[in-house]
């Protein structure tokens, strides 16, 4: 077995162990699970090959991050900055043909929540990172890899937190690379298209409010807070906001178009995009504007009308289209609905230069006569915060993917897995494409 073959089957491995440390974060801090756990495993297979590494407590005594740098040939060019998240989403293990945190390897794949969102990255990058230590490899350039907390709850004790208290850790770094993106889409014909992610809609995590009078629930009252709500929830879910077409969604149905003879009519671009099948759902997120109502808290007491209702929205916002999102929101809800939010930035770069020239190569090279393309993603990564320090952003970790694999179902989804051959692609690509950008 050659070196970058033991890598590859080294990361399946470590892909697996990953996946058995339960690394659930709910947003709360009292019900947090394994994000250490998940730290000290990495940063002992890290020192364990020779690296020094940064192991930094980022909000208490479950929020660890782990930094370390490879140096490369030419400390005078910029670095890259390769970073993943080691917490997941919560998962049901009712719902699964296999424990959500067992890594079973079967089947052909490696199941469990974080397998695709994303220890499959961890994994891959950290089986390289291990395998230049080892084996004396120097890249062209510094090599920043950082393994981080806190991402499904948008990276307060993650990315944010290191930004905000120890940019130091990324200086020099001018590019970045990171989950959703690299990975196949089969079109017509039998090619191979790897989506690279060169945009992410806008983040906006909304609390609705509505206030009213409280009173025994067998009266009459005109000043039903639960009511109130309901019609603003029903509204605003029912809401469809305009469509708009940037550049980076351009540029990919305009790549589809030339591989496939598609055409994207604005007329009929709903209809259109259905046709790119299983990612039809995430590229038609892409189009517009979207707000989904996720949770509704009121009351304590079945006959009790309380005096305040609230609901989660899930807001993913264009570039920009913020201020014009605003003033549809307050159209749509009016003055008596009080909102508050979390709120993380759009993400957007050009698909061009020698960065993306290395990503093409690496994956035809693995992959002769497939095509790469830019797309946006709907939902949002730690890219949102290393853009504040003059970072450019990519999604670009590799997967070759069955074609009939319904791969964005997968994110947050039941029964979450990646294919072992798709690791061990995905290691060959990333060890190609370290060595040449």
């Amino acid at each position: 077995m050659s070196e970058i073959e033991t890598a590859a089957a080294e990361a399946v491995t470590l892909t697996s162990e990953l996946l058995r440390i339960d690394t659930t974060n709910t947003g709360d801090p009292e019900t947090l699970v394994g994000e250490r756990a998940a730290a000290e495993y990495v940063a002992e297979k890290l020192t364990e090959a020779g690296y020094e590494i940064e192991y930094v407590e980022s909000g208490g005594k479950n929020r660890h991050n782990v930094i370390t740098r490879l140096p490369g040939a030419d400390p005078s060019r910029g670095a890259l900055l390769v970073h993943g998240h080691l917490d997941v989403v919560p998962a049901d293990p009712s719902e699964w043909s296999v424990h959500p945190f067992s890594g079973a390897i079967q089947d052909g794949y490696v199941w469990g929540r974080g397998a695709v969102d994303m220890k499959d990255m961890v994994g891959m990058t950290l089986a390289l990172a291990r395998h230049y230590k080892r084996e004396g490899i120097v890249p062209p350039r510094d090599l920043v890899f950082a393994f981080l907390a806190d991402e499904e709850a948008g990276g307060k004790f993650g990315a944010q937190w290191l930004v905000e208290h120890r940019p130091d850790l990324f200086e020099g770094v001018t590019e970045a690379i990171s989950e959703v993106g690299g990975f196949s889409v089969t079109f017509k014909d039998n090619v191979r298209t790897y989506l690279i992610e060169t945009a992410e809609k806008g983040i906006r995590w909304m609390k609705l409010r509505v206030r009213g009078t409280a009173g025994h629930g067998s009266m009459i009252h005109r000043d039903n807070a639960v009511t109130k709500l309901s019609e603003a929830v029903a509204k605003l879910g029912n809401h469809r906001f305009p469509l708009v077409l940037t550049d980076s969604v351009r540029e990919f149905l305009a790549g589809v178009t030339e591989i496939t003879g598609w055409d994207f009519p604005e007329n009929d671009i709903d209809g259109a995009v259905a046709k790119l099948g299983n990612i039809s759902r995430m590229i038609g997120a892409t189009l517009r504007d979207t707000a989904n109502p996720t949770m509704l808290t009121a009351g304590y007491k079945s006959n009790v009308i309380p005096s305040v209702a609230e609901a989660a929205v899930d807001c993913r916002i264009l570039p920009g289209r913020l201020e014009a999102f605003d003033r549809e929101l307050d159209e749509l809800l009016g003055p008596d609905i009080e909102k508050e939010w979390m709120e993380l930035p759009p993400v957007e770069t050009t698909f061009d230069g020698a960065l993306v020239d290395a990503m093409t190569a690496a994956v035809i090279a693995e992959d002769p006569g497939a095509k790469t393309l830019p797309y946006m993603l709907s939902g949002g990564t730690d890219a949102k915060s290393f853009q504040s320090l003059g970072i450019r952003n990519f999604g670009f970790a590799p997967l070759q993917l069955p074609a009939e694999l319904d791969f964005s179902a997968l994110f947050h989804g039941v029964d979450e897995r990646v294919p072992v051959d798709a690791l061990k692609f995905g290691t060959r690509v990333l060890d190609r494409f370290f060595r040449n950008s």
